[in-house]
This record gives C-alpha cells, sequence and structure tokens, in this order.
C-alpha cells in the first residue's frame, strides 16, 4: 500500500530526456534535421496557445508543433523564429495514466513523433513506419 510514499511523478527534466531519446532512435536522415528543432517541455500549454487554437482544458493538449513545416519552407524565406516542439507533461502523465496499456516512455516518444511529422510533412504512413503506434 505505501509503495508510492515518497515517490514524485516524473519532472521536466525527465519527459526532456524521453523525448531525446526518441530523436536518437529516428532514422539518419530524420534524425539530424531534428536536433535542430528547439524542445520545450512545460507542465501545461500557455494560455494564449490554448486560446488561439480553442482548446478549453490545458489537459487536451500533450504536444505542439510551432513552426512551418519542411515541405512549405524555401530557401528564400526570412526566418523570423526557430521551430519549436512544446510537449506539455501534465496532459501527458494524465493520459498515460487514463490509458494504462503503454508505458510513459511509448507514450512521450508518440507525441514527440506527431509533432515531428509536423515538421517534415509526414503521410499517415510516413508516421507508421516510424511510430508504430498503431500495430
Amino acid at each position: 500500500m505505501n509503495d508510492w510514499l515518497g515517490r514524485a511523478a516524473p519532472d521536466l527534466e525527465t519527459i526532456e530526456q524521453m523525448a531525446l531519446a526518441t530523436i536518437e532512435e529516428l532514422p539518419p536522415q530524420f534524425a539530424g534535421p531534428a536536433r535542430s528543432i528547439i524542445l520545450r517541455v512545460d507542465d501545461f500549454a500557455p494560455d494564449d496557445i490554448l486560446d488561439e487554437m480553442s482548446i478549453e482544458s490545458p489537459f487536451d493538449l500533450t504536444g505542439l508543433y510551432d513552426g512551418i513545416p519542411m515541405t512549405e519552407k524555401s530557401v528564400m524565406d526570412v526566418v523570423d523564429r526557430p521551430d519549436v516542439i512544446w510537449l506539455f507533461r501534465r496532459p501527458i502523465l494524465d493520459e498515460w495514466a487514463e490509458r494504462g496499456d503503454v508505458s510513459l516512455g511509448q507514450l512521450v516518444a508518440h507525441v514527440m513523433v506527431h509533432e515531428l511529422a509536423h515538421h517534415f510533412g509526414w503521410s499517415d504512413d510516413e508516421i507508421a513506419e516510424i511510430d508504430r503506434w498503431w500495430e
């Protein structure tokens, strides 16, 4: 009964390390470019992002890609900000606890791959080659 006494939920750094491990496991042609994306891990999405996306509950957003997908970039573009992937710890932990059928590392990797898919412009088939979530 007291097995969890004194234990704490994984912190922001732990979630970040899981996400970075996901990048290292990508095929080489994607791992290199993925390392150039800034990774931010926060407990929840900022209110302005939730408002902009019309999301009522902060628990409804586990991750977000903020940038211009590679399929839409041009060498002529003026870069005004770096590409960023946000992961939100509390919604990820909440989904993990509710699911009960995947490890936390698997869920973090799934969210990370989904956000990377926005960056790389991957199709569902391409996502499935990287993330075997649907199997």
